[in-house]
């Protein structure tokens, strides 16, 4: 049997205008006691599961990409002692591009890590701003440049149906990301997640979302654009080359197994859905 992994690393960077998890902000990380913990987490799922073959593993949450390498290898080699790894053994870590962050892509590849999910967000200043990102369009595409150097396969990420946004800007933006060869690219809608800062600015009038009829025109664009490209959608949001579709996110949606570690991952293994308690 077959199983995927999901490592969450609660930490970010800076509060997140569209996230209601911000409790998670941490000036410093003990990360010796989070690997005791993370594997002590790990080795639990390991008894349920039994023995299995992953077929990926997954860095997620906050901001992995601030794990220390070492940590990230140690976490890799624990899973392969429980587990057995897949030849093609799919091993992904979510990133902002800052610069901070870019310049430990070198030292993840050699931990392990053969995939990368950068969340660019935009090529646009201005509305990096708008969503609250540290990082600037030159930062983003200067880090893309980098995880394109060190990993073997590359996606990121693009928000769109920003307020204001038109079809024409989204059509230049979305042809540039097409441009730079990535086998997998994620483009998601902006949405208003209730109880964040974005959902107090849009009751007040400090924006407006797009009409329903534009945000379903961007759509319609957006798949054809991405097909034509050679990338269609095998999900809502994610588009890929034929053979480089996310492994990962492909167990989740086939309803298969995975075991989730770390302080609220999600799992679902053994005919039961798991949540980590989120605070502990």
């Amino acid at each position: 049997m077959t199983l995927a992994l999901y490592i969450h690393w609660p930490f970010c960077a800076k509060k997140c205008p569209y996230c209601d998890f911000n409790s998670h902000v941490r000036d410093t990380v003990d990360a010796a006691a989070w690997e005791t913990a993370l594997l002590a987490d790990m080795a639990f799922e390991a008894e349920q599961t039994g023995q299995r073959t992953l077929t990926s593993i997954f860095f997620g949450g906050g901001t992995p990409s601030l794990m220390p390498p070492e940590l990230v290898e140690r976490l890799i080699a624990a899973a392969g002692r429980y587990w057995s790894f897949a030849d093609d053994v799919e091993i992904t870590l979510e990133a902002n591009p800052s610069s901070v962050e870019a310049s430990r892509f070198a030292d993840l590849a050699q931990a392990g890590i053969n995939r990368t999910s950068l969340g660019l967000q935009s090529f646009d200043d201005k509305a990096l701003k708008f969503l609250g990102r540290l990082h600037g369009a030159a930062e983003g595409l200067a880090a893309l440049d980098t995880a394109q150097a060190h990993f073997e396969r590359v996606s990121f990420d693009l928000i769109y149906a920003l307020p204001g946004q038109t079809q024409d800007e989204w059509h230049a933006m979305l042809t540039r990301a097409l441009g730079f060869g990535t086998g997998h690219i994620s483009l998601y809608q902006l949405t208003i997640e209730p109880g964040t800062r974005f959902a107090t600015d849009l009751r007040r009038g400090a924006f407006a979302m797009p009409e329903e009829d534009m945000s379903a025109e961007l759509y319609a664009m957006t798949r054809a654009m991405t097909a034509a490209a050679g990338l269609p959608a095998y999900e809502v949001s994610n588009h890929a080359r034929p053979g480089q579709e996310s492994r990962h996110n492909l167990t989740y949606w086939r309803y298969g197994d995975y075991a989730g570690v770390g302080p609220g991952a999600h799992g679902r293994r053994c005919a039961t859905a798991t949540q980590r308690h989120r605070k502990p």
